[in-house]
């Protein structure tokens, strides 16, 4: 008897998914990766729009982090939404975006004390003032960290307002929303952490205290823009920009239950390891559409990208899967993926802190041959 062969199943990565009111062709997700090739008052250009209208085949790009006020600037030549010619700039990267047939969310990010006043003309703000441990790139070359201010309580005020008027200028810009950045050692996560959060009061202290600011951050941004234009990061365990968590097991949970009744679109969690129990917790504990990012060794990608590791983050729960490095030197990284194309080979040297094409818009596509 003939046995018809066997044709093997098609990866649940390239399925359509659904998030908010956007149809996605797959399941793929571009993570936001800082590249530092804004203008130097932080306003996209056409190197900009390029780069992303190359890249367009992603199920959805989160485009990079994207500063909502001037003191929030981490280093030189990050992009901001905080000015009209910011805004404007970001209109052209969406435009080449939806021209090439993607879809685009933005990252909100403040850096808190991850920042210097020779980068942004400002002494940075915190929760409190407990300096950066790390030098930090600057336009006169590596300084040492600063101490920052403890923020007032007007401080505050105004920062989650600058939230909200990011977000409606991001969604002026084209983007079909925004993701509010809780992660990696930044302003909202320095808030989460005991070591950089100090406080007594209401902003600090107690785990719902030091939640506080995220929440209610995503509470003005969803008010600003509504529930489906709004994803949040975090970071549980991921100690990096000098961040020591110290009760992680205590601050999520109570983190997510609390994001939970704000209903946003996603949460994207860093540095999802499948096996582990902070994912498995937070998918049992998440109701809505979960994004992980796993972390993957240098080994991993040059193998397959990360795919095997992103269709075990889909089997364990996942809903979409956001990969970064495949992404920087790849401009056709989906493509590649689904039909087990060669990846081209990352350039490191030009991922930050530089300027120009090289390393940037110059990754030739299938079936180019750019010297």
């Amino acid at each position: 008897m003939t046995q018809t062969p066997q044709v093997p199943a098609a990866s649940r990565l390239f399925s359509a998914a659904r998030l908010g009111g956007l149809e996605l062709p797959s399941r793929l997700v571009m993570a936001p990766l800082t590249r530092n090739r804004a203008g130097a008052d932080g306003v996209p250009g056409e190197l900009m729009a390029a780069y992303y209208a190359q890249r367009a085949s992603a199920g959805l790009i989160i485009a990079e982090a994207t500063t909502p006020n001037a003191v929030g600037q981490t280093y030189p030549h990050i992009p901001g939404i905080h000015t009209p010619a910011q805004a404007a700039g970001w209109r052209r990267v969406t435009d080449a975006v939806h021209a090439a047939g993607g879809r685009m969310f933005l990252q909100l990010q403040h850096g808190g004390r991850v920042g210097h006043p020779a980068t942004s003309g400002h002494v940075p703000l915190a929760p409190s003032a407990v300096p950066f441990p790390e030098p930090l790139q600057t336009p006169a070359g590596l300084r040492q960290g600063v101490t920052p201010r403890e923020m007032t309580e007007a401080d505050i005020r105004s920062t989650i307002a600058d939230f909200a008027a990011a977000a409606r200028a991001a969604v002026e810009a084209g983007f079909a929303g925004v993701e509010v950045h809780s992660a990696n050692g930044h302003l909202l996560h320095q808030f989460l952490a005991g070591n950089t959060n100090r406080r007594t009061d209401a902003w600090g202290g107690s785990v719902e205290g030091r939640i506080r600011f995220t929440v209610e951050v995503v509470r003005a941004v969803i008010a600003a823009v509504g529930r489906e234009r709004v994803g949040v990061r975090i970071s549980p365990g991921v100690e990096v920009n000098g961040i020591e968590e110290g009760d992680t097991e205590e601050i999520y949970p109570a983190l997510v239950a609390a994001l939970a009744e704000l209903e946003p679109v996603y949460l994207h969690q860093v540095w999802a390891d499948p096996d582990g129990p902070r994912f498995q917790e937070i998918r049992k504990a998440w109701p809505g559409t979960l994004i992980a990012n796993p972390s993957l060794s240098r080994e991993e990608v040059a193998a397959d990208g990360g795919k095997r590791a992103a269709e075990r983050l889909l089997a364990e729960g996942a809903d979409l899967v956001a990969l970064g490095r495949g992404f920087l030197a790849n401009p056709d990284f989906a493509e590649r993926l689904r039909t087990g194309a060669p990846l081209n080979e990352l350039r490191p040297e030009f991922l930050m802190h530089v300027h120009g094409s090289q390393g940037y818009t110059d990754y030739p596509a299938l079936g180019e041959d750019r010297g």
